[in-house]
């Protein structure tokens, strides 16, 4: 075929392979999730190396576009068979290279950077090479050149927010992430296979090319899936712990373990912070039947502990309903033993503003990925409105004992809304340039004394740092707000 071929036909290639790159870019971040966690480095990571593949596929294109129509669009049709290769690959060298380059860049953000860009740069710069070619199509053939590159610009702009809302709200919710990789596969398959036939090519080869790709596609289907269940917000696993199976339990939500508990042990927590969290609850709890409102479920350990020591009311925001699922499911959790919004805890506190609770535990600090908005001044005096006098926000934090800069900023900022502030921790200090677990305590009162043995599983002391040293921490760190909450960066690994 020599003629140019019909702008509406160029303008549906733009479209889709636009929307199919930009649900690549989607995929990649939850992809990345079970290996590096989902937080602003991730996201950062994704979108720049995205970016970056697809300036360099359109510098490609463009000197491709300088070849005649046939040979042009032909070209192009290989490069969108490289691109349903080097896409159907991305889960399978995911997985193949997460430890190696994990292992040989132990900084969090390079390591995110480093593996974000091995497996995601050659599919965004396949795909970024056919814009320029069927934009010079476009601009050759009968009717306006102006309007018709217009047309193929909003046509590229048109495909992404497509592919953005077609990923965010149906393919990944229904699919998953690996089958909606294979759909975008497939699409760019039937994208090249289109590009031979303009070009007027046989397809005897690329038929075979697409044999090829097919085949890897299964094989990526067949790959063990990373997660037990892949939800809207999550990839969450469940890891068998005891020597028994189904005795005990730990949940792992993206990459970081979120809770274990035990069938036969429902009382005893396996993680220093939270048998602080658990045993800090009822020492400063008003009385003994206390309510409690919960940031975060997880495996739901601590509301099962404190529903079997007959506690008050128990309220549990949690914002992925299929965390509760697999709680009850495969957890021990029952239910019925507390109220549960599948929500955002913070929208779960301002919306039910005559609701008062004698103890708040806050549950969501893990790794680089914090949420900012549970941590800043604002949040921590909603919070204080939602206490009943003389109640308690507690809030576990994870920092490198030789950097301490989140921990000083989260305290600085709860001092700017409580008089009292502790920080709790393990009697036994940790090795040099080893994370450190905390658990805050902000309210009215201070605690009545200054250790506490509980078990974790094993009988573990923890005691209240001193308050001048606690003093002068919180004076070297930054007041966070909505406005300014660098959580992931204070919390980032020291140099």
């Amino acid at each position: 075929m020599n003629r140019t071929p019909p702008l509406f036909i160029l303008i549906l290639l733009q479209v889709t392979i636009s929307a199919a790159s930009l649900v690549v870019e989607i995929v990649a971040g939850r992809m990345l999730a079970p290996y590096v966690g989902m937080s602003l480095y991730t996201w950062t990571s994704v979108i720049a190396v995205v970016l970056a593949g697809f300036s360099f596929g359109h510098w490609i294109g463009g000197r491709l576009a300088e070849h005649p129509a046939p040979r042009a669009l032909a070209l192009t049709g290989w490069t969108m068979i490289a691109a349903a290769l080097t896409t159907a690959a991305a889960a399978l060298l995911l997985r193949g290279l997460s430890g190696p380059v994990l292992e040989a860049v132990p900084h969090p953000v390079w390591g995110i950077a480093i593996l974000t860009l091995a497996v995601f740069f050659l599919p965004s710069t396949f795909a970024g090479v056919p814009a320029p070619v069927l934009a010079a199509l476009a601009v050759t053939g009968p009717g306006g050149a102006g309007r018709a590159l217009g047309a193929m610009f909003a046509a590229g702009a048109l495909g992404a927010i497509a592919g953005t809302l077609l990923a965010g709200f149906l393919f990944i919710s229904w699919l998953g992430s690996s089958l909606t990789l294979l759909a975008v596969t497939g699409i760019y398959a039937l994208a090249a296979l289109i590009c031979f036939y303009l070009a007027g090519q046989r397809l005897h080869a690329p038929l075979l090319a697409v044999l090829i790709v097919s085949a890897l596609a299964a094989a990526t289907l067949a790959a063990p899936d990373p997660c037990t269940r892949e939800s809207r917000y999550y990839c969450i696993r469940v890891i068998e712990l005891g020597a028994e199976e189904g005795q005990r339990r730990l949940m792992v939500i993206d990459h970081l373990g979120h809770g274990i508990s035990d069938r036969d042990a429902p009382l005893v927590n396996f993680t220093d912070h939270g048998a602080m969290l658990d045993a800090l609850s009822r020492i400063r709890a008003p009385r003994p039947d206390f309510s409690a409102f919960f940031i975060g479920g997880g495996s739901y350990t601590i509301p099962r502990a404190l529903a079997l020591r007959g506690t008050g009311p128990r309220t549990v925001a949690e914002i992925d309903p299929e965390v509760t699922r697999i709680a009850t499911e495969q957890f021990w959790f029952d239910p019925a033993s507390a109220l549960i919004l599948h929500q955002d805890a913070r929208r779960a506190l301002l919306t039910r503003p005559e609701t008062r609770y004698d103890v708040i535990i806050g549950d969501a600090f893990t790794d680089v990925a914090v949420p900012a908005h549970l941590v800043t001044r604002e949040f921590f005096e909603l919070v204080r409105d939602r206490l009943n006098p003389g109640g308690t926000y507690l809030m576990n934090v994870i920092d490198y004992q030789d950097r301490l800069h989140a921990l000083a900023s989260l305290t600085r900022t709860l001092n700017a809304v409580f008089p009292v502030v502790e920080v709790w921790t393990d009697t036994t200090p940790p090795a040099a340039g080893d994370r450190a677990v905390f658990v805050i305590a902000a309210g009215w009162q201070p605690t009545g004394h200054s250790r506490f043995a509980t078990r974790a599983p094993d009988r573990t002391e923890f005691g209240a740092l001193d308050p001048d040293w606690v003093a002068r921490l919180a004076a070297t760190g930054t007041l966070l707000t909505d406005d300014f909450a660098p959580i992931d960066r204070l919390i980032g690994r020291p140099d």
